[in-house]
């Protein structure tokens, strides 16, 4: 009898290797396809700002462009050693000043990036009466990046399902000045990504500012309210990433996050890391100041300027997490 119960005994513990064994591999799908879906629900975003590279000038008071070169070298490095990235956004003042020469060479550093980058024009990358129009900033930058192959100026592309990123064109061409508009043309592009994209989770890119970070007259966009109100349409979260004012700001309003990043050879010399996490109900949003591993070209920059503490921000400005909702209108 001790015998047969030991074979049934054995024969119980094998069916019961064999069931935990189903178990093991059941759940673990299960995890990985929630580690999946999260993974989808997820957008990382580095954003470069006001780079201003230079290969010849010497430093303003205010701009540290003979080391323009080396800051975004870094930048570039510490991106791609801190990845994965979705993709890199440089929003706008590329090069400090608008000639194809420089264009191309900043194509050479950009060419080192691990992850997909796409870039918006700034008032410092166009000429008024010289050779680098905006059909020409696009042109060069296609040269070098099959993802700069756009027809417009200002254009969209779907990183990833439930995320829509627009790239708007906020220059002024036609006259001499440092402040933007959106033209009719483009105000009603804008409309149609919004409503055709209702049920995504919208990242606006544009150099000048659609939320000032401070007021300033002579740099801001003309039809800032215009803007503002038609964003407001939209019911689900919006991200806007901003340059121009070389400030850290993060202001939110209601469902919309208006981050304004600092310029890489100004001071605090540094970029924008933003993770953003969403599901049906409402949208995480991260948002990460990473300051230049150089110190001593920082410690040199913050001594060109005064009122720092307005291009640094409060550390709410730097580092922060936002909770984004669907906004029903109420």
């Amino acid at each position: 009898m001790a015998k047969r119960s030991y074979k049934k005994e054995k024969r119980e513990s094998f069916f019961t290797k064999i069931v935990n064994f189903t178990l093991t591999i059941i759940i673990a799908y299960a995890i990985g396809s929630q580690v999946c879906t999260a993974a989808n629900n997820n957008l990382r975003i580095a954003q470069i700002s006001d780079a201003h590279f230079s290969s010849y000038e010497e430093n303003t008071s205010y701009k540290f462009l003979k080391k323009s070169g080396d800051l975004l070298n870094d930048a570039i490095f510490q991106i791609n050693t801190s990845g994965p990235y979705d993709f890199i956004i440089f929003s706008g003042d590329l090069i400090n000043t608008p000639k194809i020469s420089e264009l191309e060479i900043f194509t050479r550093y950009t060419t080192k990036l691990m992850y997909p980058w796409y870039a918006i024009a700034g008032n410092h990358d166009i000429s008024i009466d010289g050779p680098l129009t905006k059909h020409k900033f696009i042109e060069t930058l296609a040269n070098h990046n099959d993802n700069m192959n756009q027809k417009n100026i200002y254009y969209a592309f779907t990183p990833k399902k439930g995320f829509r990123v627009i790239c708007l064109d906020s220059i002024i061409d036609y006259k001499i000045t440092t402040n933007g508009e959106i033209s009719n043309e483009q105000f009603l592009w804008l409309k149609q990504e919004l409503d055709t994209h209702q049920k995504d989770t919208i990242i606006v890119c544009t150099h000048v500012p659609i939320l000032e970070p401070y007021s300033s007259s002579n740099h801001k966009l003309i039809n800032d309210y215009e803007i503002r109100k038609l964003l407001k349409t939209h019911k689900r979260p919006l991200i806007v990433l901003q340059g121009h004012y070389h400030g850290t700001k993060i202001v939110q309003d209601n469902n919309i996050l208006f981050i304004s990043t600092p310029s890489l050879v100004t001071f605090p010399n540094a970029f924008r890391v933003i993770n953003i996490n969403s599901n049906k109900n409402r949208t995480l949003v991260d948002v990460y100041l990473k300051e230049t591993s150089l110190k001593n070209i920082q410690t040199r920059s913050k001594l060109r300027l005064l009122g720092t503490e307005k291009l640094y921000g409060d550390e709410s400005d730097r580092n922060a997490s936002f909770e984004l909702k669907y906004n029903n209108g109420e």
